[in-house]
């Protein structure tokens, strides 16, 4: 395999890495989770979340990917010590990026279809239910998702996945700005906003922790290794600390901003809004379809979905092509091919979930295959994997250790990692997020 690859530019790996947490997590999930869990109250827990447990896992993440200069695959190898076997959880990262691939493209492909649907005018018939009922645009759509994922990964890391990043996040925020502005501008914007970003105390229970502790760790992408593969593509100008909370205000920015487009509108035109996934499917599609203009919003809508959307493929796209091409050797072209091939198969489980295979309930009765993944990358493989990132980069004893992580985040101008922050580090987040896992299995909806 040729030398490491590097990205061009600080803003590229600013851009990438807040590319690879704003998603579907964020414009897709984000908005009816806080619906579901009492609005504002949600909101709050989750930022707390986010600045308490989110960080220090992401800087811990990105020092171990910087002073590994290596995918999740090899990471540990190269930084744990003789006998120990950590490098275990490297593959059962890539493990976990195959997974949330294999519902995220699904998803990707809805929001492409939806798009597509506005833009040549055949929104009137739209229905999200007959959309998943629809095995040909299931397929279809994840098909296209996947195929131009990994085209673009066939050329290299700069002229590539830096390169359309870039482009895609700064049209992404633009468009952000502008629905929002229409949104605040609805009659209903007023009591959208008040549900969306006034907490209610009364409303907070552990379903709210637990759902809060994981759409942090999901929004960011954190616990499989998603942002670690980003630190080894960077140099050590820049401290770690400050590029964490770049990313993370980047990828909070935009969540926030998905919901101050969404509430006003629900409460404007009477839509539920704890609606679940089809909140911004069939409720945002009757939004456009009562609003002057409303194809061209709706376009502008879905477009910038799908912009957030593959913003997520191809960064994880990348991490798994990079774990795929340490363990073999293949050239990107080739490793393209096949982790597109491998990924095709994972992905139609879910794209057959709600037609073919619509008699498989998992959990509740209407549950499908896109919830057996879920379940698995956010209550367990995101959480848990961050509690490993937390006991190796925090034990020196049985891991890499706190001298050796905090040297390397402290590493280039930029804000430093205090040593009074060690007890956040080390104890509070762990436990924290040890208890919160425990919860979410006890309240989870088993049946």
């Amino acid at each position: 395999m040729e030398n490491r690859e590097r990205l061009s530019s600080r803003l590229g790996f600013i851009l990438l890495s807040a590319g690879c947490a704003i998603g579907c997590g964020n414009v897709w999930k984000f908005p009816w989770m806080a619906g579901q869990y009492g609005g504002g109250i949600f909101v709050l827990i989750y930022v707390v979340c986010l600045i308490v447990l989110g960080l220090p896992v992401m800087v811990m993440e990105f020092s171990m990917g910087r002073a590994s200069q290596a995918s999740p695959v090899r990471m540990y190898q190269k930084l744990e010590k003789k006998g120990q076997k950590w490098h275990a959880h490297g593959y059962l990262a890539l493990f976990g990026n195959v997974c949330l691939m294999s519902f995220y493209t699904v998803v990707a492909g809805w929001l492409l279809y939806y798009f597509v649907q506005f833009a040549t005018g055949h929104a009137g018939q739209l229905s999200f239910g007959s959309m998943l009922s629809n095995t040909g645009v299931n397929m279809g759509y994840m098909a296209v998702t996947i195929v131009l994922g990994f085209l673009c990964l066939c050329f290299k890391l700069q002229g590539g996945l830096e390169r359309v990043t870039k482009y895609m996040m700064v049209v992404l925020l633009l468009l952000m700005v502008v629905l929002a502005v229409n949104s605040a501008t609805l009659p209903g914007a007023a009591e959208g906003l008040s549900f969306y970003l006034q907490p209610d105390f009364g409303k907070i229970n552990a379903n709210v922790i637990v759902a809060a502790m994981n759409q942090a760790f999901f929004s960011l992408s954190l616990g499989i290794g998603s942002m670690a593969i980003f630190g080894s593509y960077i140099g050590k100008e820049r401290s770690l600390m400050g590029e964490s909370i770049n990313v993370i205000c980047l990828d909070t920015f935009v969540a926030i901003m998905a919901g101050l487009i969404i509430f006003p509108a629900c409460a404007t035109y009477n839509i539920e809004v704890s609606a679940g996934p089809g909140l911004l499917f069939d409720s945002m599609a009757t939004v456009f379809k009562n609003m002057n203009g409303g194809r061209i919003w709706g376009s502008l809508f879905f477009l910038f979905m799908v912009f957030a959307a593959f913003s997520t493929v191809l960064a994880v796209f990348e991490n798994i092509l990079a774990c795929v091409r340490e363990m073999t050797g293949w050239s990107r072209p080739k490793g393209c091919l096949i982790c597109g091939i491998g990924l095709l198969i994972t992905s139609t489980t879910t794209a057959l979930g709600y037609n073919v295979l619509s008699d498989f309930h998992p959990f509740a009765p209407d549950s499908a295959m896109l919830d057996l993944w879920d379940f698995i990358v956010s209550y367990n493989l995101l959480p848990l994997g961050a509690l490993m990132f937390t006991i190796f980069c925090c034990n020196k004893r049985y891991g890499w250790g706190w001298e050796n992580m905090l040297r390397e985040a402290n590493n280039g101008k930029g804000l430093q990692v205090k040593n009074w922050m060690k007890p956040i580090f080390c104890y509070v987040v762990p436990v924290a997020i040890v208890i919160i896992y425990v919860m979410g299995l006890v309240t989870f909806k088993w049946n």
